[in-house]
């Protein structure tokens, strides 16, 4: 996908429901992940039926998220999805202006720190099977800083570039063919103000 663009943002609330749905957030997860597939890789991959993961493909690809992809096999029945873009972003700015979309972007947001803190819980229950190696390199940190907003945009913005140095690394190595020891690997981040 180097022809696409970096991020999608997403700046609508139908688009921001149609991704904010449990199911549908898995499958773009999961597509993201494996670049390419078809239904019936996904639907084993979330445990759900083929027709129910093609009816949330499309509502995806209706949005504008994801799109089919040239076909990788053969068998011309299959059909490939591929995401529209390399990741989405969604700013509270674009959410803000009325009471309902405050609110969806809310929901939004919380459907996906759950997911997220379902992957981390996840990797806490199967950690002895990850080896030592993994487990040192895997991090739980937490700062509590004392920043101004200006400060902690600056702070965002360079752990966003840093994370990014490193996605296109991985995605460069595994093109090259380096996949010996590589794993998916995700990094969540949330930096807020809070009051005591």
């Amino acid at each position: 996908m180097a022809d696409r663009k970096r991020d999608s943002r997403i700046k609508d609330v139908g688009t921001l429901k149609a991704i904010a749905h449990p199911l549908r957030m898995q499958l773009y997860r999961a597509l993201t992940i494996a670049r390419t597939a078809t239904a019936s890789q996904l639907a084993d991959q979330v445990d759900e039926a083929v027709s129910l993961v093609s009816y949330h493909l499309r509502k995806l690809a209706e949005h504008g998220l994801i799109e089919e992809a040239a076909p990788q096999s053969a068998d011309g029945r299959e059909r490939w999805w591929q995401p529209a873009s390399d990741g989405v972003t969604i700013h509270d700015e674009d959410f803000s202006d009325a009471p309902e979309k405050a609110a969806a972007h809310t929901a939004a947001s919380r459907l996906f720190f759950e997911q997220r803190a379902d992957m981390y819980r996840r990797f806490l229950d199967e950690r002895a099977h990850w080896g030592p190696t993994w487990n040192k390199a895997s991090d739980s940190s937490e700062w509590l800083l004392k920043l101004t907003p200006q400060e902690l945009s600056e702070l965002s913005r360079r752990m966003y570039d840093l994370v990014r140095e490193y996605e296109e690394r991985g995605r460069a190595a595994v093109a090259a063919g380096d996949t010996e020891g590589r794993e998916n690997v995700a990094v969540h981040t949330y930096g807020f103000p809070f009051r005591v």
